[in-house]
């Protein structure tokens, strides 16, 4: 195997991993981890970005993340529905953000359409030995 292969199997396997639990109504979704490195200058600290790509229609249950973990997302394409808490439903579009504090619960995380895509980057700033990203509410 090639070494490009090898490092693409090794970052499904990592995406596999790191981003269990999260399930899409709808249509099949793809969340990807396309970044992940600790931070030189915060020990036992990393940054992780994850792509959220959500067909039209699409949404995740209601989850919460590690409480170590910061995150910001970034709306790349289409709008996003969101609750964080307890606060209002909000949509984001494209170019928009919003960010979620350790122990947040994000009750709602849908495409705001149904029959456009719609991306989001959200970066985790997180314990490195976190090995899980998300956590259904129960």
């Amino acid at each position: 195997m090639t070494r490009p292969l090898l490092l693409a199997a090794a970052l499904a396997a990592t995406v596999l991993t790191a981003v269990p639990g999260v399930s899409l109504a709808g249509d099949a979704s793809k969340v990807t981890l396309v970044y992940e490195h600790e931070l030189p200058n915060v020990p036992g600290k990393s940054i992780r970005g994850v792509l959220v790509e959500y067909p039209p229609g699409g949404s995740s249950e209601g989850h919460t993340h590690p409480s170590s973990a910061f995150i910001y997302a970034t709306v790349l394409e289409g709008a996003i529905r969101s609750q964080v808490n307890d606060g209002p439903v909000k949509v984001y579009r494209a170019g928009e953000n919003f960010s979620e504090m350790p122990g947040d619960r994000h009750g709602v995380s849908a495409n705001d359409s149904q029959t456009e895509p719609a991306r989001l980057l959200a970066v985790f700033v997180v314990d490195t030995d976190e090995t899980e990203l998300v956590y259904p509410l129960k």
